[in-house]
Protein backbone atom coordinates (compact mmCIF):
# COMPACT_ATOMS: atom_id res chain seq x y z
CA UNK A 1 0.00 0.00 0.00
CA UNK A 2 1.43 3.28 -0.67
CA UNK A 3 -0.70 6.06 1.10
CA UNK A 4 -0.38 10.06 0.21
CA UNK A 5 -1.31 12.16 2.54
CA UNK A 6 -3.10 15.03 0.24
CA UNK A 7 -6.71 16.30 0.03
CA UNK A 8 -8.37 14.36 -3.76
CA UNK A 9 -9.47 17.10 -6.15
CA UNK A 10 -11.61 16.43 -8.88
CA UNK A 11 -10.77 17.04 -12.59
CA UNK A 12 -12.34 20.77 -13.52
CA UNK A 13 -13.55 21.62 -17.01
CA UNK A 14 -10.94 23.87 -18.65
CA UNK A 15 -11.39 26.22 -21.21
CA UNK A 16 -8.94 28.34 -23.12
CA UNK A 17 -9.56 31.40 -20.87
CA UNK A 18 -7.98 30.07 -18.00
CA UNK A 19 -4.59 30.34 -19.48
CA UNK A 20 -5.10 33.68 -18.38
CA UNK A 21 -7.65 33.80 -15.92
CA UNK A 22 -6.58 31.42 -13.43
CA UNK A 23 -9.69 30.43 -11.85
CA UNK A 24 -9.54 29.49 -8.10
CA UNK A 25 -10.69 25.82 -9.07
CA UNK A 26 -7.82 25.21 -11.83
CA UNK A 27 -5.42 26.71 -9.12
CA UNK A 28 -6.39 24.20 -7.27
CA UNK A 29 -6.36 21.16 -9.44
CA UNK A 30 -2.90 22.45 -10.74
CA UNK A 31 -1.77 22.65 -7.22
CA UNK A 32 -2.96 19.07 -6.53
CA UNK A 33 -1.30 17.68 -9.34
CA UNK A 34 1.87 18.85 -8.63
CA UNK A 35 1.68 18.14 -5.04
CA UNK A 36 0.54 14.19 -5.84
CA UNK A 37 3.75 13.79 -8.48
CA UNK A 38 6.03 15.06 -5.46
CA UNK A 39 4.85 12.92 -3.12
CA UNK A 40 4.67 9.52 -5.56
CA UNK A 41 8.49 10.50 -6.81
CA UNK A 42 9.76 7.08 -7.36
CA UNK A 43 6.54 5.29 -6.79
CA UNK A 44 4.96 6.91 -9.43
CA UNK A 45 6.44 4.01 -11.96
CA UNK A 46 4.87 1.10 -9.78
CA UNK A 47 1.50 2.75 -9.52
CA UNK A 48 1.09 3.57 -13.05
CA UNK A 49 2.65 -0.29 -13.85
CA UNK A 50 -0.45 -1.36 -11.60
CA UNK A 51 -2.64 1.10 -13.23
CA UNK A 52 -1.99 -0.90 -16.50
CA UNK A 53 -2.28 -3.95 -15.30
CA UNK A 54 -5.31 -3.89 -13.60
CA UNK A 55 -4.21 -4.67 -10.37
CA UNK A 56 -4.28 -1.23 -8.56
CA UNK A 57 -7.18 -0.10 -6.27
CA UNK A 58 -7.51 3.58 -5.12
CA UNK A 59 -8.83 4.67 -1.99
CA UNK A 60 -10.01 8.35 -1.72
CA UNK A 61 -10.45 9.47 2.05
CA UNK A 62 -12.23 12.98 1.99
CA UNK A 63 -11.24 15.30 5.08
CA UNK A 64 -14.41 16.50 7.25
CA UNK A 65 -15.13 20.04 7.57
CA UNK A 66 -13.69 21.64 10.23
CA UNK A 67 -17.42 23.11 10.95
CA UNK A 68 -18.50 19.36 12.23
CA UNK A 69 -18.77 18.46 16.06
CA UNK A 70 -16.38 16.03 17.18
CA UNK A 71 -19.44 13.91 17.96
CA UNK A 72 -20.30 14.29 14.08
CA UNK A 73 -16.68 13.41 13.01
CA UNK A 74 -16.62 10.67 15.11
CA UNK A 75 -19.91 8.97 13.61
CA UNK A 76 -18.82 9.42 9.66
CA UNK A 77 -15.13 8.34 9.61
CA UNK A 78 -14.64 5.33 6.99
CA UNK A 79 -18.13 6.11 5.92
CA UNK A 80 -19.00 6.76 2.67
CA UNK A 81 -18.41 9.75 0.88
CA UNK A 82 -21.70 10.78 -0.80
CA UNK A 83 -21.29 14.07 -2.42
CA UNK A 84 -19.16 16.26 -4.28
CA UNK A 85 -15.78 16.00 -5.81
CA UNK A 86 -17.59 12.95 -7.66
CA UNK A 87 -15.19 9.50 -8.12
CA UNK A 88 -15.15 9.25 -11.18
CA UNK A 89 -13.79 13.06 -11.38
CA UNK A 90 -11.58 12.19 -8.80
CA UNK A 91 -10.39 9.18 -10.45
CA UNK A 92 -9.76 11.59 -13.77
CA UNK A 93 -7.09 13.85 -12.05
CA UNK A 94 -4.84 10.78 -10.64
CA UNK A 95 -5.04 9.00 -13.94
CA UNK A 96 -3.86 12.63 -15.70
CA UNK A 97 -1.50 13.49 -13.39
CA UNK A 98 0.29 9.83 -13.34
CA UNK A 99 -0.45 9.62 -16.76
CA UNK A 100 0.02 11.50 -20.83
CA UNK A 101 -2.14 8.45 -22.25
CA UNK A 102 -4.47 6.73 -19.83
CA UNK A 103 -6.54 4.99 -22.69
CA UNK A 104 -5.03 1.54 -21.92
CA UNK A 105 -6.46 1.56 -18.62
CA UNK A 106 -8.93 -1.04 -18.44
CA UNK A 107 -10.05 -1.27 -14.88
CA UNK A 108 -10.17 0.80 -12.07
CA UNK A 109 -11.49 0.20 -8.25
CA UNK A 110 -11.93 3.15 -6.29
CA UNK A 111 -13.57 3.96 -3.33
CA UNK A 112 -13.94 6.95 -0.78
CA UNK A 113 -14.93 7.63 2.34
CA UNK A 114 -14.86 10.77 5.32
CA UNK A 115 -11.96 10.82 7.15
CA UNK A 116 -10.35 12.67 9.38
CA UNK A 117 -7.35 13.96 7.06
CA UNK A 118 -7.64 14.08 3.16
CA UNK A 119 -5.37 11.23 1.88
CA UNK A 120 -5.10 8.82 -1.24
CA UNK A 121 -4.45 5.47 -0.63
CA UNK A 122 -3.04 3.28 -3.61
CA UNK A 123 -3.51 -0.61 -2.98
CA UNK A 124 -1.05 -2.85 -5.38
CA UNK A 125 -1.76 -6.41 -5.66
CA UNK A 126 1.38 -8.56 -6.57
Amino acid sequence: MISIKIDPVGKVRMTRADAWKKRPCVLRYWAFKDELLYELGTAKESVTTALLNGTCRMDFNIAMPKSWSKKKKDAMEGEPHLSRPDIDNICKSVLDCLMTEDSAVWRIECEKHWAKTGSIDFFIDQ
